[in-house]
């Protein structure tokens, strides 16, 4: 064979060779976009039920976007999907998205009009937009379908409570803890209930089942606190506000409450220090005496420190009037917003912060305003300036890592979370968080440890559902460590 020949030869072996990787690469690149794309453009794309199956799985698993995103085409392919509907429902929920939620769960109950779910998860819904009217006509439904609904019973229970109907109120919360899975925040409701009937025997029995299972819920602690005060049992009052302040919690709320109590007990040198310190006052809002000045009636004053919110906002806005530089007030009033409508709280923040820009508790209630409003990159910044300054402020912490969290800033949300855990090593949904972030990051063998840890620590009462998301996810996150992938995690 000639010199001519082999030439023409290797160039035909350097082309077959190019087109053969051409061929390959086009493979590889055709496999991993159908990888990307396999939930939605898969050989079980036009099946909702696996679809939906699939949307659960993202579901559990924290991966919101993804469940958004499946739930819909579900119901794309099957638009008569009332569970489908229901978890769309939820998700937008989770999500902040409260009117698609609302109009999630409505379809669902037209589209099932037999099935509790929908309904609870709707009236819970408008009980949080403070649609009293909607939401209990909405849980009544869901309880003439299933009495023992216990969203259902809890919420309306709290519904009722706050419209002054305390009895209907125990009836339900009673209703609601015959269940034996029942939530202590559940027997706290019932407890408020009972105390607001004047069963102060029962209320008592029901905050012990709640610190029997939570030894430090702030709120058990508070509630207990105020009875013992309210018989004259000084001794056991000061034992539970000894508790309260073993928790460092800054919730002005339950402080104001705790100064109150301090007074009622005879100490108003401890009430004026709890005050000062979670800033509440300054010193120079102080009367000779050492006792806390706040010019309003004693009724104004008692009615501010009510656990029905709409009592305390209308003797809190009565109060400011007299006292419109009392930062301690327009931040207690914006706290009192900060769950239902975290706007109006945000400028209730921002004005005690104009006449307290140093007030720490202040920004970072702001902040938790700003979260709720899921504005997570505004609070993110003040929650790094309140750090800066106040470096061992938990909330300010806790508060940043739900942010960083939020924005899928995973590798930036896993030492604050650590930072939780040093200061609370009983906080469990913590490791949950860790390991959810971890799972993201694609650090898988990470990821399990902290998922098995949460599970050796997770209260079956308050992290149910983060453990049901777990044990979804644990089979499938197995195999996957088993087969060599994720990625590896940066020292």
């Amino acid at each position: 064979m000639g010199k001519s020949s082999i030439s023409i030869w290797h160039l035909y072996l350097r082309l077959a060779t190019a087109l053969f990787c051409l061929a390959l690469s086009l493979i590889s690149a055709a496999t991993i976009a159908r990888s990307q794309t396999e939930d939605l453009m898969g050989d079980n794309a036009a099946d909702p039920v696996k679809l939906f199956e699939r949307a659960q799985t993202a579901h559990a698993r924290g991966d919101l976007e993804r469940a958004l995103a499946l739930y819909r085409e579900t119901i794309k392919i099957r638009p008569e999907f009332p569970e489908a509907e229901f978890q769309l429902g939820n998700v937008l929920s989770a999500l902040g998205r409260l009117e698609e939620a609302e109009s999630a769960f409505r379809r669902a109950v037209t589209l099932r009009k037999d099935w509790s779910l929908p309904y609870s998860a709707l009236g819970s819904l408008l009980a949080r937009f403070n649609r009293d009217a909607e939401a209990t006509q909405s849980l009544r439904q869901a309880l003439k379908l299933d009495q023992h609904d216990n969203l259902a019973l809890r919420v309306l229970a709290n519904i009722r409570l706050r419209a002054g109907d305390a009895k209907e109120a125990v009836r339900l919360a009673q209703a609601a803890t015959n269940n034996s899975d029942a939530a202590a925040s559940t027997w706290l409701l019932r407890a408020m209930a009972e105390r607001a009937t004047g069963d102060k025997a029962a209320a008592r029995a029901s905050l012990q089942v709640v610190l029997k299972t939570e030894p430090e819920n702030v709120s058990a602690l508070i509630e207990r606190a105020e009875l013992y005060a309210d018989d004259g049992d000084l001794e056991h009052a000061l034992e539970d506000l000894s508790a309260l302040e073993r928790t460092r919690n800054s919730d002005k709320q339950i402080l104001s409450r705790m100064t109150v109590v301090y007074e009622r007990a005879g100490k108003p040198d401890e009430a004026r220090r709890i005050a000062e310190s979670a800033g509440l006052i300054s010193k120079e809002e102080r009367t000779v005496d050492g006792k806390i000045t706040v010019i309003g009636t004693p009724e104004e004053i008692e009615q501010a420190n009510s656990e029905d919110p709409a009592i305390a906002r209308k003797a809190l806005e009565k109060l400011i009037e007299k006292n419109p530089r009392s930062a301690m007030l327009i931040a207690r009033l914006g706290a009192s917003y900060r769950a239902e409508d975290p706007r109006r709280s945000q400028e209730f923040y921002r004005r005690a912060l104009e006449l307290k820009p140093d007030n720490p508790d202040y920004a970072t209630g702001y902040a938790s305003a700003l979260l709720r409003d899921r504005k997570f990159g505004e609070a993110a910044v003040i929650l790094r300036r309140v750090l800066s300054v106040s470096p061992d402020n938990y909330l300010a912490h806790a508060n940043l890592a739900t942010a960083l969290y939020e924005m899928k800033r995973f590798s930036e949300a896993i030492p604050e979370y650590e930072w939780l855990l040093k200061t609370r090593p009983d906080l469990a949904v913590a490791f949950y968080f860790i390991a959810s972030a971890h799972d993201n990051l694609g650090e898988y063998p990470e990821a399990l440890v902290a998922y098995e840890a949460f599970l050796g620590r997770a209260n079956a009462k308050t992290n149910q559902l983060e453990i049901d998301k777990v044990k979804l996810r644990l089979p499938s996150l197995q195999r996957q460590i088993q087969m060599g992938q994720g990625a590896k995690r940066k020292p």
